[in-house]
């Protein structure tokens, strides 16, 4: 049972193991993979943005073989044994030792074979047995002498000197077979711990070094003699070489992190691969070149005296504003294929650094929370009141703006209606749409998440990127090749995650690409007016240490950020900064390419409506825009924030039935709520008078009068209306019915009559269905077109 048992676990264990025979193809002159070092191109393949070495030149591979007159010096050999491998020349290849930890590897021949043959299997016991399997063959296969020398020609060494000879030459500035003693020590112990190397930690190396001559010494494979000579020597460690400045620094740091969830970074730097990214190097140039005149401005210093051609694009900043701690950052974005054109790391007093770091979002992810409302029934016309409220949040202007429609609280970026709709959505459903576009609402964010999420809503609804390590992002990789054309990796074809309908994404194109609604907040006109149409959003944090631009065009993404780098400063920036490097960005990125909108999907309608209500209008509405709904969430309802009012000119108060005609005039009011009312009132708003003029019933004519029901009676059911409607050049009366003190429209009770009425019925009123305070009025018509009248108020109970 146990043998049947084992057998299966082995025939597990070895299934599709790889053949060892890719060693040689890797390493062994001439055409050996790993002697080309790994590089990083852009889109084209020709322009080369990162070497992993550290001068761009093929590597040369050593042999051991001491006839040779370039060879591995022994006592090189001789280190790295006792440093990694202090058995070596005794057991098969393998060790049981740290069979628990696929991290561990105990042998030279293990190191081989975990970090070039099976790098791309995951930790596990598994992977421990199979990387010793293969060490035994490898060890049997091609002995001892030919695992040495590809190791010693493969190990790295720290700052991307991968094999002896290009250590030797980095840090000693000498052929390998040159090397003394006590510079293989040091070699040695940096082929152990890399970035313990003599350039970088030059005391550490050297120390290091030190050590492994007494570990030689203490195996008896160096005299004293040797060493005591050795521990007197000072080996010279070279310079660092000069480097040519790269051209997109932050742009590589994240095609590596990217590549990390798809291929071991160390597998990367061993050498034999060459990845071709989404960069257009044109654009990054621009960028580049455009973000550090701008970053120059911010800090108050003389601009580079080169300066480029889209530099013409910057607007002035904004008057009299030095920010001497300031830093900015730019991302350009092709959302059709979900691949990054451009990227320009934190820039800081006209240096660019490789850094790409997340942000707080501060109001850049408001336009979700919206979102989150348009989903659920509001629409860009929704009434919202910015008012003070009682909690403390405030808008960035320190105003307030009354009523307004939803267009224009997200446009113009105002807190105070945010935090309501926020309130009113609630703070989970708002999450849950924001993370469905990669974004979280309550963490900080990257100009890659911000361009991807937001260039869903120029594509339609449609998210185009890759999926890595469970999270769903635009790409910097095209494809990742061998130096033998093998595909190792292709991205060149994006996947597309749908998120919103068409619909839903027009919507908030359509408001944020509305560069009318921008001008209460950025003025006419301003930076974001790019003669093409862009939806922008624009974000800051309440401490104005962030600042944020985001917009997109059918063919870009722009994403540019400004803070303040220390947080003990009194500098601030809002996003009139990075709308002026944004402006600049998306003009170099469109070019001349044709000024493209957005189609209107089929179920978006556009009717007009009463501005800010959102409502139908009426003849009081003081002014009409065109708005944009989803079919079926059109407003059915008139507006009913105007209203047309009777006023008593004299007296300035409500007009009622019994105010002499010649001093009424209607004027028109906003019906504030009872929340703004003292908004209104610090606004210098015109509100209705709450009080009604004082009722003084006319003198009773004797030929038109209403004698029943009395002045103010309470009434119900079948009320019978009596009075006389008679006197000279009669022609015929009617009565009619009004609710309220002045009612601004009449019902007729029955219907005209000829015949003059005396001290009698003149109609019969159905009061069922109604209550509260109605107007009765009579109307005696002449035929000299004289009309007469007589009105009682009643209360319908």
């Amino acid at each position: 049972m146990f043998i049947i048992l084992g057998a299966f676990v082995y025939a597990d264990v070895t299934r599709e193991l790889p053949s060892v025979e890719i060693l040689p193809r890797l390493l062994n002159p001439p055409d050996g993979l790993l002697l080309e070092p790994s590089r990083i191109y852009d889109r084209t393949g020709t322009q080369t943005l990162f070497t992993f070495a550290p001068i761009d030149a093929q590597r040369r591979y050593i042999p051991v073989n001491e006839q040779n007159p370039q060879h591995i010096p022994a006592n090189l050999i001789d280190a790295v044994i006792a440093v990694q491998d202090p058995q070596f020349r005794k057991h098969s290849g393998y060790s049981l030792q740290g069979l628990d930890d696929a991290n561990v590897h105990p042998t030279i021949a293990q190191k081989l074979i975990g970090g070039l043959v099976i790098y791309n299997e995951p930790p596990s016991l598994r992977r421990a047995v199979r990387e010793r399997i293969l060490a035994a063959q490898i060890t049997a296969q091609f002995g001892r002498t030919q695992v040495m020398e590809w190791y010693l020609n493969s190990a790295h060494f720290g700052n991307y000197a991968y094999g002896v000879e290009a250590a030797s030459q980095l840090y000693f500035g000498k052929a390998v077979e040159q090397l003394t003693l006590a510079e293989s020590a040091i070699l040695a112990a940096a082929s152990e711990t890399p970035a313990l190397n003599p350039l970088d930690a030059p005391q550490v190396a050297l120390q290091r070094g030190r050590e492994v001559l007494y570990v030689l010494n203490g195996l008896g494979i160096v005299s004293d003699e040797a060493t005591e000579l050795a521990l007197a020597e000072t080996p010279e460690i070279q310079s660092a070489p000069q480097t040519q400045p790269e051209p997109a620094p932050a742009f590589v740091n994240m095609v590596l992190a990217q590549l990390d969830s798809q291929l071991p970074r160390d597998r990367i730097e061993r050498g034999g691969i060459n990845i071709i990214t989404t960069l257009d190097f044109d654009l990054q140039k621009q960028a580049a070149c455009v973000t550090e005149v701008y970053a120059a401005r911010m800090a108050g210093l003389v601009e580079p005296n080169e300066k480029c051609d889209s530099a013409r694009f910057l607007p002035s900043l904004p008057p009299a504003v030095t920010l001497t701690d300031s830093s900015a950052s730019a991302l350009i974005l092709d959302p059709n294929h979900g691949q990054v054109l451009a990227v320009v790391g934190e820039t800081v007093q006209g240096e660019e650094t490789p850094l790409v770091t997340a942000h707080r979002p501060g109001s850049s992810l408001d336009a979700f929370v919206y979102l989150t409302g348009f989903t659920r029934g509001l629409s860009p016309a929704t009434l919202t009141w910015d008012i003070p409220d009682e909690g403390v949040v405030q808008n960035f202007d320190g105003e307030y703006h009354g009523p307004v429609r939803l267009r224009i609280a997200l446009a113009n970026d105002y807190q105070i209606p945010v935090e309501a709709l926020k309130a009113q959505m609630g703070i989970e459903n708002v999450t849950s749409i924001a993370s469905s576009f990669g974004v979280e609402p309550n963490e900080q964010v990257t100009m890659l998440q911000l361009a991807g999420a937001y260039g869903v809503f120029g594509k339609q609804g449609i998210y185009f990127g890759q999926n890595m390590d469970d999270e769903f992002l635009p790409t910097t990789v095209l494809r990742v090749e061998g130096v033998d054309r093998s595909m190792l990796l292709d991205w060149s074809l994006p996947q597309a995650k749908p998120v919103l309908t068409p619909a839903l994404a027009y919507l908030m194109t359509h408001v944020l690409s509305d560069e009318t609604a921008r001008w209460p907040s950025l003025g006419r006109p301003n930076v974001l007016e790019i003669g093409r149409p862009a939806g922008v959003k624009v974000g800051q944090t309440t401490d104005g240490l962030d600042a944020w631009v985001v917009g997109y065009t059918p063919a870009h993404v722009v994403v540019t950020w400004t803070g303040v780098r220390g947080r003990d400063t009194n500098e601030t920036v809002t996003p009139r900064f990075p709308a002026a490097l944004w402006s600049a960005l998306m003009q170099t990125a469109s070019g001349d390419a044709p000024a493209d909108g957005w189609t209107v999907p089929q179920d978006v309608s556009t009717i007009t409506v009463c501005d800010p209500s959102g409502m139908l209008p009426t003849q009081e509405c003081p002014s009409l825009v065109s708005e944009v709904f989803l079919n079926g969430s059109e407003p059915i309802q008139a507006d009913n924030l105007y209203r047309e009012f009777g006023i008593n000119r004299e007296t300035g108060l409500l007009a009622t039935v019994f105010t002499p005609p010649e001093l009424i005039e209607t004027r028109i009011y906003m019906l504030v709520p009872e929340s703004a009312r003292d908004w209104a009132l610090s606004a210098g708003l015109d509100i209705p008078p709450a009080s009604y003029d004082a009722i003084q019933a006319p003198p009773v004519n004797p030929f038109v009068n209403i004698t029943e029901p009395k002045l103010f009676a309470e009434v119900g059911g079948v009320v019978k209306i009596v009075g006389t409607a008679a006197g000279e050049n009669f022609q015929y009366y009617r009565v009619q019915v009004g609710k309220g003190l002045n009612p601004q429209e009449w019902i007729q009770v029955g219907g005209d009559v000829i015949a003059p009425v005396e001290n009698a019925v003149l109609a019969e009123w159905d009061t069922s269905g109604l209550s509260g305070l109605y107007a009765v009025q009579l109307l005696v018509v002449r035929t000299d077109q004289i009309v007469d009248t007589a009105v009682i108020q009643v209360t319908i109970k």
